[in-house]
């Protein structure tokens, strides 16, 4: 896992940009997976809804696909959350 805590910029299929904060990278069952939180209102996304992508190779680097397979989406939600819950607990720890 990497934290990256960058402001990325990601344009849909309608040419509409819109900016997240990537909190991390994470590999699952071999694959790698960006992890992103809204900074400002999109459509179809809350507040606080985190926003994970699979971090595909094309023929020019790399791009940021949909997870198209709902069981892969929770499996991959899931650790995600895993990873959220120490990356707070070590926040946690280093206040006190």
């Amino acid at each position: 896992m990497e934290e990256n805590n960058s402001i990325i910029t990601l344009t849909d299929e309608n040419g509409v940009e819109a900016d997240f904060d990537l909190v991390c990278t994470f590999d699952y069952e071999n694959r790698k997976f960006a992890a992103m939180f809204p900074i400002e209102q999109v459509e179809g996304v809350a507040d606080d809804e985190v926003v994970i992508l699979e971090i595909v190779k094309d023929g020019e680097g790399e791009i940021l696909a949909p997870i198209e397979n709902e069981i892969l989406l929770n499996e991959v939600f899931n650790e995600f959350m895993e990873i959220f819950e120490d990356m707070a607990d070590g926040e946690d720890d280093e206040e006190k």
